[in-house]
C-alpha cells in the first residue's frame, strides 16, 4: 500500500489525515507500489475532465460463484420428468422461439439484447473462478505461475485508457470461500498486472469518506482538503525521495475521477432504484452477496476508463433449497443485469462494452432429496450482451435432461476468444511471451462466429 505517516492530526470536518490516507491503502496486485510501477509506463499525465466519458472497448465479467443451475435459468426442460424438470416454468421472450426461466421476466422483455449459451463444456469441477477469468484449466502453465486472467492480459497489451484509472478492476468482496472472490490472477505476467481492488473496508473508506453527508457535508471542501493533504505531505517530507511515478500514484489515489466513479451518490435515485441493492442478502453463507450496486459501479468504472471489471455475484451452490435460492438470486440478478444492459444501451456504450455472466459449472439434472442440485461439470451455461455482438439468439442445446451438450458445444476458450475479439485483440494471432521467452496465445478456442 502507499502509506504516508501524517500522525493523527484532524482536519476537514474532523476526519483524520490518517483516515484520508486509507484511500491509498487499496489493494493493487500484490506489491507495495504496484500502482506506481504501472504508472511508470505512462510518459506524461494529461489533464482530463472528470466527467468526460472515453470511448473504448471493455468487458464486465460477472462471476456467479458456486455453479448456477442451467435447467432453472436459461435452459428450462419442459419435456423432462418432474424430478428433473423442477419447479420452474418457461416464459416467452421478445424474441420468437426463445424461452427462459420464469424468474427472469425483465431479461425476457429484452432478450434481443442477450445471447444465451446453453452448451458450455470443459469445466474442470473446481469451486473457483479460474476458468471464468482466464479461459484455461488451472493446471495450464502452473509451473511458471499459471495463465494470466483476461484483465491482466489486457493490462499488459493495451494499458490505461486514462492514467488516473486502473485498466483492470476487481469489485469482488472477499468471501469466506476465498476462490469465489478471485478477481483474476496475474499468472506468469507477475503482480504488476494485477487488479485494483476497492473492496471491503477500503471501499467503505473511499466511498464513505468521500461522500458521507454527516461527516463531510461540503463536498467542495473535501476536494479542497486533498490539496491541503498533499501540501502537508510535502511539508513533512513524507514524499521526499519518492520518484515521479510514486508521486503520480499518490495523485491518482487522491484523484477526483476515481473517487467520483466509486461514488454512487452521484447517480440519480431513479437509476439506483432501477438496479436495486440486492438486499436482504440471503443464502450467502461463505459466498458473495447479491450486491446489485456492484453492476452499477462496474458501469461507472468503465465509463471512467476501466477496460476490464470483474465481480462475484451471489452464492449459487444449491445442494439444498435450489428453487428457493434461484427465486431469490435469480430475481435480483434479473433486476440488476437487465438494468446494466439497458443503462449501457441508453448511454451509447453497449456496442463497446461486453457483459458476460456465468459460473464455474452447472448442476445435476436430478433434484436431490434436499430439493437441491449437485455439482455437474459436464455442461453449464452463460449469458452475454453488448460488445457489438449479434444478440437475440440461443447458441447450443442440451439433451432432454440437461445433462450433456446435444449440439454446438462451446468451450471456455471459445468464449474468451470472443471477449478478446470484442476488445480488439485476435486471440489466434496475438501472443505474450512467458518467462521462458516462448509466445503464448491468449485463448485456446475461436471466437464464436454466431456472434460476429
Amino acid at each position: 500500500m502507499l502509506s504516508i505517516p501524517f500522525g493523527r492530526t484532524r482536519f476537514c470536518d474532523g476526519v483524520s489525515r490518517r483516515n484520508f490516507l486509507k484511500v491509498g491503502a487499496l489493494s493493487f496486485g500484490a506489491m507495495n507500489l504496484t500502482l506506481a510501477d504501472v504508472l511508470r509506463a505512462e510518459a506524461a499525465a494529461k489533464q482530463h475532465d472528470p466527467f468526460a466519458r472515453t470511448r473504448h472497448k471493455a468487458v464486465i465479467n460477472i462471476f456467479l460463484g458456486g455453479g448456477p443451475p442451467h435447467q432453472d435459468m436459461w435452459d428450462i426442460k419442459t419435456e423432462a420428468p418432474a424430478e428433473i424438470r423442477g419447479e420452474f416454468k418457461p416464459i416467452g421472450t421478445n424474441v420468437t422461439g426463445i424461452q427462459i426461466g420464469e424468474t427472469f421476466p425483465r431479461i425476457a422483455k429484452m432478450a434481443d439484447k442477450f445471447a444465451f449459451i446453453r452448451s458450455v463444456v470443459g469445466a474442470r469441477g473446481g469451486h473457483d473462478a479460474y476458468q471464468c477469468t482466464t479461459g484455461w484449466p488451472q493446471q495450464s502453465l502452473a509451473a511458471m505461475g499459471g495463465r494470466p486472467s483476461l484483465g491482466s492480459m489486457v493490462t499488459k497489451l493495451q494499458g490505461n485508457v486514462d492514467p488516473s484509472v486502473p485498466p483492470f478492476i476487481g469489485l469482488a468482496e472477499r468471501t469466506q470461500h476465498v476462490p469465489w472472490s478471485d478477481a483474476g490472477q496475474t499468472g506468469f505476467l507477475g503482480s504488476t498486472f494485477g487488479p485494483f481492488k476497492p473492496s471491503g473496508p477500503d471501499m467503505v473508506n473511499m466511498t464513505v469518506n468521500a461522500a458521507n453527508r454527516d461527516n463531510l457535508p461540503d463536498r467542495k471542501k473535501l476536494l479542497g482538503c486533498f490539496d491541503d493533504m498533499k501540501r502537508a505531505a510535502d511539508y513533512a517530507g513524507a514524499l521526499k525521495g519518492a520518484d515521479a511515478a510514486t508521486e503520480r500514484a499518490f495523485d491518482v489515489l487522491t484523484s477526483s475521477k476515481l473517487v467520483e466513479a466509486l461514488d454512487l451518490s452521484k447517480e440519480s435515485p431513479k437509476v439506483r432504484a432501477r438496479y436495486g441493492d440486492g438486499k436482504p442478502y440471503q443464502y450467502q453463507y461463505d459466498g458473495a452477496p447479491t450486491a446489485n450496486e456492484h453492476l452499477l459501479l462496474a458501469r461507472r468504472l468503465v465509463e471512467a476508463g476501466a477496460r476490464v471489471v470483474t465481480l462475484s455475484y451471489g452464492r449459487w451452490d444449491s445442494h439444498g433449497q435450489n428453487f428457493d435460492l434461484v427465486r431469490d438470486h435469480g430475481g435480483k440478478l434479473d433486476q440488476c443485469l437487465s438494468a446494466l444492459v439497458e443503462d449501457l444501451d441508453a448511454r451509447g456504450m453497449l456496442d463497446d462494452v461486453t457483459v458476460v455472466a456465468w459460473g464455474e459449472f452447472g448442476r445435476t439434472p436430478t433434484v436431490n432429496k434436499d430439493a437441491g442440485r449437485d455439482h455437474w461439470p459436464q455442461v453449464s451455461c452463460a449469458i452475454l450482451a453488448g460488445g457489438g455482438m449479434r444478440t437475440g439468439q440461443v447458441i447450443g442445446s442440451t439433451d432432454r435432461t440437461g445433462g450433456t451438450a446435444k449440439d454446438r458445444p462451446v468451450g471456455f476458450g471459445d468464449i474468451f476468444a470472443t471477449l478478446y475479439h470484442n476488445l480488439g485483440l485476435n486471440s489466434e494471432t496475438t501472443t505474450v511471451l512467458d518467462p521462458t521467452g516462448r509466445p503464448q496465445h491468449l485463448a485456446e478456442g475461436k471466437a464464436l462466429p454466431e456472434l460476429a
